[in-house]
């Protein structure tokens, strides 16, 4: 768990504590109870069953004995503030929690909880008639061989997995309730007072521990994303993109059987559990690049937003993991302080290094600007999807029909069908146009906002000044190159005649435009993406917000400024 810090289990309160105070009896004889049920748990004659190999695992809040069949979970008599189990009611209670919010992703997994009793001769039992001392949750007990994480370090994973895993988890997100107590935890308000304490936390380790350049950045950047985002974020909660979800999805919590099982989500805290989808991806999507697979990352979120629907979450996942990278971070260098080993301190100190490495990288995703260039005959669906792109993402839109209506003094609607190469769209003005279109990009990307730009872009000219601004800028670049067969374009083409838009390329324009169209042979492919218009508009948008975030990735992973301090 993430979740442990040094000083949460240490309050105020805590360091009063005397003998003499009922509750510190009380958390005594609690722990007293934890160790003699965890000595006769370690005995295999304990369960009434068959036991083919007992191993006992800790983590900071719970014993975990795994017996071949069946794993037990019993849970330490502890308050970190964030979690209170000290009392037998409380861990009862976080025990049927547990089974119950675990049967959301998981089948015949979690198969109840269970009564460890002490009868009258002073055996401890499992189940059966006696005094309570605990409860414990029982599991079925899954193979390691089907590990998410296991899998993923003998390199066995394919594409294949990571579809079926993000179909499953788009459908739980899909179905995962909201409410307005669930929807606060996506006000902008709330993250913004989160983000800014984990910045004050993590201040003091600056200059030693952190890398400050980098610390700089990643602040910066994520408080800049706030303020140029805050109505999307309110448009997420709107959405009922905030909802109850696991808590705690990672590698090591899936398992690849016949049927996907995702297991231990957080039970104790339920505001660790309520956010933003993103949010609750982030998790995975980091693990996934920690072990070297961000490509199936990429896989992933593609499967889930197409069986969620969610495309916006492409515009949020970067913020997130970068905001989970540094809650790691900050756990990092509060251990560190808490170490009293020079092997401690090594340990804590490579992965604070990690962690910021990580949200450097994912704070470049959402602070470096992109260009993006759609470009494609008239009628090949590029203004339609430039336009989705811009309302999902919440990047300007530039648009050469509009500009060029607006340098010519006539509103986007106004019509001025001429013959091809006269009026508006002589070659005179159609350079001026792109020029403009281009100045305007500047001014975007030059404040640090990303940008869309729409038109032909027949001239290579065209494409390599957008691609030359990019370099200068040192921006993203991603052209969306658009195409249909030439019969759909044509019948685009014969409905433009009786609804009318911001353009007014027709059907007699049509051949001379593919004449003096220059291919994108000579453009790097990994800036650029070809789609298919004449699929659904779901499924060929999908292509383009996914692979647009693919290759924007790769991208930023070639800067040097994703390397490892050293």
């Amino acid at each position: 768990m993430d979740f442990f810090q040094a000083g949460d289990a240490c309050s105020e309160e805590d360091l009063s504590l005397q003998p003499s105070n009922p509750r510190f009896v009380n958390a005594m004889n609690g722990q007293e109870t934890f160790e003699k049920i965890c000595r006769a748990m370690s005995l295999p004659g304990f369960y009434p069953h068959a036991v083919t190999r007992l191993e006992k695992r800790e983590t900071h809040i719970s014993a975990v004995f795994l017996t071949g069949d069946w794993v037990y979970k019993l849970k330490k008599p502890v308050n970190f503030g964030f979690l209170d189990f000290e009392s037998l009611e409380a861990r009862r209670t976080y025990c049927h929690r547990e089974v119950l919010l675990n049967q959301r992703l998981t089948s015949q997994v979690y198969e109840g909880v269970v009564e460890i009793v002490q009868d009258a001769g002073g055996e401890i039992r499992l189940g059966g008639q006696g005094r309570v001392l605990d409860h414990v949750v029982k599991m079925r007990q899954l193979s390691e061989e089907s590990n998410l994480e296991v899998l993923l370090k003998k390199g066995v994973i394919q594409e294949s997995h990571m579809q079926d895993l993000g179909e499953r988890l788009g459908q739980f997100y899909a179905s995962s309730s909201g409410g307005e107590e669930i929807s606060r935890f996506g006000d902008p308000h709330v993250i913004s007072m989160n983000m800014e304490e984990n910045f004050d936390q993590v201040h003091p380790f600056v200059g030693d521990l952190v890398n400050d350049e980098r610390w700089q950045f990643i602040r910066e950047v994520s408080r800049a994303f706030f303020r140029n985002h805050e109505n999307a974020f309110k448009e997420r909660v709107r959405s009922g993109c905030v909802v109850d979800g696991h808590g705690d999805l990672r590698a090591e919590h899936v398992y690849l059987e016949d049927v996907i099982q995702v297991i231990d989500c957080i039970e104790f805290n339920d505001r660790f559990r309520y956010g933003d989808v993103a949010s609750d991806i982030s998790f995975l999507y980091m693990d996934l690049d920690r072990l070297g697979h961000m490509d199936l990352g990429f896989v992933l979120l593609k499967a889930i937003v197409r069986s969620s629907g969610d495309h916006g979450l492409y515009g949020f996942i970067d913020f997130y993991a970068a905001y989970r990278a540094v809650v790691k971070l900050k756990v990092a260098c509060f251990s560190f302080a808490g170490s009293r080993t020079d092997e401690q301190r090594s340990l804590q100190r490579d992965a604070a290094g990690h962690y910021l490495q990580q949200a450097n990288t994912y704070a470049l995703g959402f602070g470096r600007p992109t260009l993006w260039v759609f470009c494609g005959l008239p009628a090949s669906g590029k203004s339609t999807l430039a336009e989705k792109l811009s309302q999902t993402l919440h990047v300007p839109l530039i648009q050469s029909d509009r500009v060029r209506k607006e340098a010519a003094g006539m509103s986007a609607q106004d019509s001025e069908v001429v013959p091809f190469g006269k009026g508006l769209y002589r070659s005179s003005f159609r350079h001026r146009v792109y020029g403009r279109m281009l100045l305007m990009a500047q001014e975007s990307l030059e404040r640090g906002r990303s940008v869309i730009l729409d038109g032909t872009f027949s001239h290579r000219k065209w494409r390599d000044d957008a691609r030359q601004l990019a370099g200068d800028l040192d921006t993203n670049m991603i052209f969306i190159e658009c195409r249909a067969s030439v019969e759909r374009i044509r019948q685009r083409l014969m409905e433009r005649e009786t609804h009318t838009g911001a353009s007014d390329a027709r059907l007699q324009h049509l051949d001379a435009l593919a004449a003096e169209y220059e291919p994108l042979r000579d453009t790097d492919a990994a800036m650029l993406i070809t789609v298919s218009t004449e699929k659904p508009l779901d499924e060929s948008f999908l292509e383009v917000v996914a692979e647009s975030h693919a290759r924007k990735c790769r991208q930023i992973s070639k800067l040097p400024s994703v390397s490892p301090v050293s």
